[in-house]
């Protein structure tokens, strides 16, 4: 199970750690924390040192109901940073967080490796054709709505089977449009309540029927520091007990904020594994 990143091949079946770089002011958990050259490279070089397998940057914040910005402020924020980073950093893999196509293209182009997409594709219609030219993996992740209204009132007759048709269904136009390179993310917490978030979790090795390698972002969402009744900034510890789950139930792919504990979670795993 590999995915060829700029003509480096990485197997997934050994699980990867994902480190995130928000470079917004508003993001949930590290909003403007990141916000000039120096934060920004110490950030990633910590990152990369504690292993993390690639950097996944984001320059428009998606948590529950975040302000929308437009692509030119999009591209703005994120160009800049990804010709920063290849240039300290010539072997990073860099996945770029965006829904736009035009953001794809033009950070692919300066270095970027793979296209992270919140919407599935489903909010920009040039998405598909845009990495299937680009020719880059592609992260395709469901998300009920947008990230201005997606928590408002979510609902599903059967949360599993309905999130594993509409991958089934994409990854079809993927393949059609011969991209090969698709990793599935079930997106937790993006529309979808509390009760959804841990029905999916449970029910998460149902989703390598699809044959897809398997990327879940849990890390210090609203699931686990709600469940707790603690804040964002204290729910490591519930993260790190996430992820165990998530890759004894197949998941290839830990997206995180704190890369260490999630290297370390990977290594007790692959023991038993």
């Amino acid at each position: 199970m590999t995915i060829n990143c700029k003509g480096t091949l990485v197997d997934l079946s050994s699980p990867k750690v994902m480190g995130i770089l928000n470079i917004t002011p508003d993001s949930f958990f590290d909003g403007g924390k990141y916000k000039n050259e120096k934060e920004i490279l110490l950030q990633t070089e910590k990152m990369l040192v504690e292993g993390a397998a690639f950097i996944d940057v984001g320059a428009y914040s998606s948590r529950p109901g975040a302000k929308h910005i437009s692509e030119d402020i999009e591209l703005k924020r994120i160009v800049p940073v990804i010709e920063l980073l290849t240039k300290q950093f010539p072997e990073i893999i860099i996945s770029v967080d965006t829904f736009r196509s035009k953001v794809a293209k033009e950070t692919i182009n300066t270095g970027a490796a793979i296209v992270n997409d919140i919407s599935g594709g489903n909010m920009d219609k040039n998405m598909f054709t845009t990495v299937a030219n680009l020719q880059v993996p592609y992260i395709l992740m469901h998300m009920l709505g947008t990230p201005q209204n997606m928590q408002q009132n979510p609902i599903y007759k059967d949360v599993t089977k309905e999130i594993i048709s509409f991958f089934a269904a994409q990854i079809f136009k993927l393949h059609q449009l011969k991209l090969n390179d698709v990793i599935i993310d079930i997106g937790f917490g993006f529309g979808k309540t509390n009760a959804h978030n841990f029905e999916i979790l449970k029910s998460l090795s149902l989703f390598k029927s699809l044959d897809a390698p398997i990327l879940a972002g849990i890390s210090r969402k609203s699931m686990l520091y709600k469940t707790l009744g603690i804040s964002a900034q204290e729910a490591l510890n519930a993260t790190t007990s996430a992820n165990t789950i998530a890759l004894l139930n197949g998941a290839n792919i830990l997206r995180v904020h704190d890369v260490k504990e999630a290297i370390e979670t990977v290594k007790i795993v692959k023991q038993i594994l």
